[in-house]
């Protein structure tokens, strides 16, 4: 028996995936895109007409951002330019500058990764992302690359999945993940208003992340991995849809958010929820869980509504994809959470934007930034993306966190969080 409790306490412990450290792109202060130098520009450029500068207008009014996020130069000046060479030099702007930042701040030698995974949805060149990683940082010629595209804004906890197999699959190694965005080419001028929202939602960012399956490692280490649950709804063609590339009658390339993003959004929660819940919730909470779900059966699901969990009992933190502020307030209001629990993504959008798969760090360092993240502590990671895709990993805090110099919200963590007023 004591045997036994050995070998599973030894399992455990060599399975084990720890979250290193992390660091979040900071954009230079000559990259903002003030909202009206976002409108000014649209109405000097002349691509669109009164109707859709008025839409993109009342968008901005309402997103919820500051005066402070950022756009490559190439979507900051006039006339806006669109090229190849752009969209590499933005990645190597964001890519490069995070790597480096935080193998830095680790003392990590470029050769001692063993896995490198790059994910960003749209741009996606040859040689790929993870490729040009290697080629500047000079890694070892053995080292596994991969480079996920298409995937959206949750494609950040897929190449956590990822890294997650391959180094239980290879012990004793270090695998570094680089999530962005690039958003160079993806400037839609048309007059497809689903499509235009991407010109206003979206910003500049990105994320580095390292992750260890060495035993080394546990001391150093900021977070340890506890669940990963993905949830794909693209068998539903309205969620497939949901965001989508495609052509509009003018045959301009742009990707479209429909109206019922926020539905489909709740639905692929819903899902993830249920397989979430079971490997989370105290006992109580699976039993009222579970009677709800009778009552539902039993009763119709017009009669009697099912039970949302308390999912405060099982986390402390939560760190929900800031992809608009609709968004926020529509899983702030299912999940019954408090203000001050959604702030770290309220005010990620407000500073930086949608920096698609790499919100949830810029909020996750918030917290640390402030000083919330403690011993023991549990934070809850839940990002969309298209396909209809809802993803969540849970990370277990294993050390006091917090008061780094070097942190994106450094200067400004102090007068935060900030009053925003509520969407009219």
């Amino acid at each position: 028996m004591l045997l036994t409790i050995l070998y599973l306490a030894y399992r455990k412990l060599a399975s084990a995936i720890y979250l290193v450290d992390y660091a979040c792109y900071r954009p230079p202060n000559s990259n903002r895109i003030p909202i009206s130098m976002f409108i000014e520009h649209v109405l000097l450029e002349k691509q669109f007409d009164d109707t859709n500068i008025d839409f993109q207008t009342k968008i901005l009014e309402k997103s919820g951002f500051s005066e402070e996020t950022c756009l490559h130069p190439s979507l900051c000046r006039l006339p806006r330019t669109r090229s190849l060479s752009l969209s590499k030099e933005e990645a190597a702007t964001v890519m490069f500058s995070m790597v480096a930042d935080l193998l830095e701040k680790k003392d990590i030698s470029p050769k001692a990764i063993d896995i490198l995974i790059t994910n960003c949805s749209i741009y996606c060149p040859t040689p790929s992302l993870s490729a040009m990683v290697i080629n500047k940082f000079k890694m070892r010629s053995n080292i596994m690359g991969y480079n996920l595209s298409g995937m959206g804004c949750s494609a950040g906890i897929i190449a956590v999945g990822l890294a997650k197999d391959l180094l239980r699959a290879h012990p004793n190694s270090l695998a570094l993940i680089v999530s962005s965005e690039i958003l160079s080419q993806d400037w839609y001028d048309g007059k497809n208003r689903s499509m235009l929202l991407t010109n206003c939602l979206f910003r500049m960012g990105g994320a580095a992340l390292l992750l260890s399956s060495r035993n080394q490692d546990k001391k150093t280490a900021k977070y340890v991995l506890q669940h990963l649950v993905r949830t794909n709804r693209a068998q539903d063609d309205q969620s497939y849809k949901c965001v989508f590339m495609d052509m509009d009658t003018e045959n301009k390339t742009g990707v479209s958010i429909s109206k019922g993003i926020v539905k489909e959004a709740g639905e692929a929660l819903k899902a993830n929820m249920a397989s979430l819940g079971p490997l989370v919730l105290p006992l109580s909470e699976k039993l009222h869980y579970g009677l709800s779900m009778i009552r539902q059966k039993t009763r119709g699901s017009r009669s009697s509504s099912l039970l949302v969990p308390d999912f405060k009992r099982a986390f402390q933190h939560f760190c929900i994809h800031a992809g608009g502020r609709a968004v926020i307030l529509a899983i702030e209001k299912r999940l019954k959470l408090t203000k001050e629990d959604v702030e770290a993504s309220t005010m990620t959008l407000h500073r930086f934007g949608n920096t698609s798969s790499s919100t949830i760090w810029y909020e996750l360092c918030y917290m640390e930034a402030k000083g919330r993240m403690k011993r023991g502590n549990q934070v809850w990671q839940v990002a969309f993306g298209s396909g209809f895709k809802c993803n969540s990993v849970v990370w277990k805090c294993v050390r006091e966190v917090g008061g780094e110099i070097k942190n994106p919200w450094s200067d400004i963590i102090d007068y935060c969080p900030i009053d925003i007023q509520p969407i009219a």
